[in-house]
């Protein structure tokens, strides 16, 4: 049981098989068999009376048959489904061909992106072609420029160096020309001073022999005018006896007193070197002295105020060496303020390792003055290398505050004196040395720095 429309049925309304056959959307030939269609499809384009003829029939069983309406109205149903179907099937197909677009559209651009990056890429690699280009012109102007300009100073300097030598040959031609007028001016002038000579030979000989005559007898008049001035004075002279005692005293007390000058300026001069000046040897020092205050001023007002610091500041060594300089400049220090012997040292090692610096930091903190000599200044002495060291240690001995004697390279001159080829002059500067070394001193502390310590004389080791 069915509603249909609003009216109840009480079953489905039967379709005759012909109305069924004849119903739009389902054309079928006799038989129940689909029309077949030829190769020029001529159902397409053909009318057929009989399904005229069959749809009319089929109209007059349908109006006979009493659920007719239904049926129509069922069939209507149908057909406007199947076309909401057709209409959907579009719409998809619409839809399709909507993404299909939009699809040709992206790979379009896509495509058209990609051509544009590979026109970009293109135009970018001509660029820098172009560039490359570019520069390769500008070297090869440059390379050219340069060429020329160097061609050019090269033509400059060839140019020159003609001028040069044109100019050298043409004051060498008029040297040559000036030195051969000269040497024929002179030949003239000979030629003609021979020829008055040779003219006048006799004139010239007779004034020469007169004014020799003349010459003669006046140093005779003056040898007979001496001789009788001093034998007469000589006379008076042996008869006074006061005269001689007078001319003896004088004498005496002219030759006592050139003496008494002669040994009185060197006492003074050693006295004014000893007190206000340094020895030649002394290459640097900060002992103050009058002579020093004049020469350096302000380097010697730095020295006054300088401040105490570490003797080690500056200087990186090992900790065990570290150690042991510190060591003596502890002992140094407690010597100095004790008034004690002081002990002399040794440096050994390699240039630029800091023994002349550890030295004068040493005197500073020890609250001493320091000396700076090198040995190779005692050997160039010769004999007065002797004299030169004798004056160092006595200047050092009159130091007020204590004194570091700082002998760099002292290796020079203190060899041992078994080596062959030892001069004897080095030998007695090392004997010298020796003897004002020999016992420890309160005025002074000896400090010697080599680069080869095996070639010390043994006596210096025992200093």
């Amino acid at each position: 049981m069915s509603w249909l429309f609003g009216v109840q049925k009480n079953a489905a309304p039967q379709i005759p098989d012909d109305f069924q056959a004849a119903a739009p959307g389902a054309p079928q030939a006799p038989g129940g068999q689909p029309p077949k269609q030829d190769g020029n499809s001529k159902m397409a384009y053909s009318f057929d009376s009989t399904a005229l003829e069959r749809a009319a029939k089929a109209a007059r069983d349908l109006e006979r048959f009493p659920n007719a309406k239904e049926a129509l109205e069922l069939s209507r149903m149908q057909e406007v489904t199947r076309q909401k179907e057709v209409e959907s099937d579009m719409k998809k197909v619409e839809a399709q061909l909507a993404n299909m677009k939009s699809e040709h559209i992206r790979v379009a651009e896509e495509e058209r992106r990609k051509t544009l990056g590979e026109e970009t890429k293109h135009a970018r690699s001509r660029a820098d072609y172009q560039d490359q280009l570019a520069r390769k012109r500008n070297e090869e102007e440059l390379a050219m420029k340069a060429r020329m300009q160097e061609e050019s100073l090269r033509k400059q300097e060839e140019s020159v160096k003609k001028q040069e030598l044109l100019r050298k040959q043409t004051i060498e031609h008029e040297l040559a020309l000036k030195h051969k007028y000269e040497l024929e001016k002179i030949d003239a002038e000979t030629k003609a001073r021979a020829k008055a000579a040779r003219e006048n030979r006799d004139v010239n000989l007779e004034q020469m022999k007169l004014h020799e005559e003349e010459n003669r007898k006046t140093v005779i008049e003056k040898i007979k005018t001496s001789g009788e001035l001093i034998g007469t004075g000589l006379n008076q002279f042996l008869n006074d006896k006061t005269k001689i005692a007078a001319a003896v005293s004088g004498l005496t007390a002219l030759a006592v007193g050139w003496y008494t000058a002669k040994r009185g300026t060197g006492v003074a001069a050693r006295y004014i070197e000893s007190r206000l000046g340094k020895p030649s040897l002394v290459r640097e020092t900060s002992r103050i002295t009058p002579l020093e205050i004049a020469k350096h001023p302000i380097k010697t007002v730095k020295m006054i105020t300088r401040q105490k610091k570490d003797p080690l500041e500056g200087v990186i060594l090992s900790p065990s060496l570290e150690r042991r300089l510190r060591d003596i400049a502890i002992t140094t220090s407690n010597t100095k303020r004790n008034n004690g012997l002081f002990r002399n040292v040794m440096f050994y090692g390699p240039p630029g390792t800091g023994k002349t610096l550890f030295a004068k930091s040493l005197a500073q903190h020890s609250g001493l003055d320091y000396a700076v000599l090198t040995g190779g200044d005692i050997a160039p002495l010769g004999r007065d290398g002797v004299s030169a060291i004798h004056k160092v240690f006595d200047w050092a001995s009159k130091s007020r505050k204590g004194l570091i004697v700082f002998i760099d390279e002292a290796d020079a001159f203190l060899q041992k004196r078994s080596k062959e080829g030892m001069s004897e002059d080095t030998r007695a500067a090392l004997n010298a040395f020796l003897f004002r070394t020999g016992e420890q001193s309160r005025k002074f502390m000896l400090v010697v720095a080599s680069n080869q310590p095996e070639q010390f004389d043994w006596a210096v080791n025992d200093r």
